[in-house]
């Protein structure tokens, strides 16, 4: 599972075994979780985290998505 960024306590990382799903980038601090579709940006699901909390790395996601997409597509193939 390649790790994307870290800022902060956040890492951002996808799966290998997600080839099969639309892009997405999932976040973890702590036991906390989260999945965001890339295309366009939006929560997927959440687990721990504080609504604050989310909208902080729905921020992050926002801002960097380019570069998860690009990430995306290059581990991937596509």
């Amino acid at each position: 599972m390649p790790t994307i960024l870290k800022i902060g306590p956040y890492r951002f990382f996808f799966y290998a075994g997600d080839r099969d799903e639309p892009p997405h980038i999932h976040v973890e601090r702590d036991q906390n979780t989260a999945k965001f579709w890339l295309d366009p940006p939006r929560l997927q699901n959440s687990g721990g985290f504080t609504r604050t909390e989310i909208n902080k790395v729905f921020k992050i996601v926002v801002e960097n998505q380019k570069d998860f997409l690009e990430n995306w597509h290059d581990y991937f193939g596509y």
